[in-house]
């Protein structure tokens, strides 16, 4: 049984909901599992499953993967979509927010709460999705990395957004928001 922790810093990390990134994930939930944050996604499969994954896996930590979980209320009857959410999940927060990818910016998404409930944002390769939480984190002006190759790898990211392929470059941002925020 983990411990509960009511008040840890929340990373929220966004990305594919199809690819995994496996690699690329995995490190990073390892060192947020370690870092004792809590880990925040919305929920479903792609790179959301593997960092989720990799952080449940770490033992002992301090915090809980947290997923926030979207449904149609019309479609689904507020079911959640197949796929939601993934095994690792333990605290998913079930939504009546349907909309995702290229409509993830408006008011009908739980993108919005995805970046509101984080306290910083790292954010790894995908497409209109990962865009429009990127999107928002600017609008509600969350700090936010992304962790990637090359700036391609999340559609139209503007160029105020930090990239960093470097693991050790996104633990000093993580770190020093953190420290600087005395969360």
């Amino acid at each position: 049984m983990i411990p509960l922790q009511v008040r840890l810093p929340i990373v929220g990390v966004m990305g594919s909901g199809n690819e995994p990134h496996t690699e690329r994930a995995e490190r990073l939930g390892v060192w947020l599992a370690e870092l004792g944050v809590h880990l925040l996604t919305g929920g479903g499969g792609g790179v959301m499953t593997s960092v989720s994954r990799a952080y449940h896996l770490v033992s002992p930590r301090k915090g809980l993967v947290i997923g926030i979980i979207p449904a149609d209320p019309g479609e689904t009857g507020g079911q959640s979509h197949e796929g939601y959410p993934n095994p690792w999940v333990e605290v998913p927060i079930f939504t009546h927010l349907p909309l995702r990818g290229d409509r993830g910016t408006e008011p009908m998404s739980r993108n919005h709460i995805n970046v509101l409930s984080s306290d910083v944002i790292v954010a790894l390769p995908g497409s209109a999705g990962t865009a429009s939480e990127v999107a928002l984190a600017l609008h509600y002006g969350r700090p936010l990395i992304a962790y990637l190759d090359n700036r391609e790898q999340i559609p139209g990211l503007l160029d105020e957004i930090p990239v960093e392929s470097e693991l050790e470059r996104i633990k000093e941002f993580v770190r020093t928001f953190l420290r600087d925020r005395d969360l």
